[in-house]
C-alpha cells in the first residue's frame, strides 16, 4: 500500500473522530445540557488539539474552535 493511501485513510478516521467529538458538544449545547457539554468538551478539545498537530486541522482553526465552543458552554452557566 502507498503511503499516501495509508496516511489517507488514517486521517479519515481522525477527522472523523473529530467531528464526532464537536458533534456531541453541539448537541449537549442545543439541548442546553451544561453537564453533557463540558464531559463532551473533555473529549473534543484534546481530539481537535492532535489533529492540528497532525495536520488535519489547521492550528489556529482548531484553536479557535476550541474558543468559541468554549464560550458557547460559558453562556449555559450564565442562563
Amino acid at each position: 500500500m502507498r503511503q499516501i493511501a495509508r496516511r489517507t485513510v488514517i486521517n479519515k478516521a481522525r477527522r472523523s473522530r473529530v467531528r464526532s467529538a464537536m458533534r456531541k458538544v453541539e448537541e449537549a449545547l442545543a439541548a442546553g445540557d451544561r453537564t453533557h457539554a463540558v464531559a463532551a468538551m473533555a473529549e473534543a478539545e484534546p481530539a481537535l488539539i492532535r489533529a492540528a498537530q497532525k495536520g488535519i486541522l489547521h492550528r489556529n482553526a482548531a484553536r479557535r474552535t476550541v474558543s468559541r465552543l468554549a464560550q458557547r458552554i460559558a453562556k449555559l452557566r450564565k442562563k
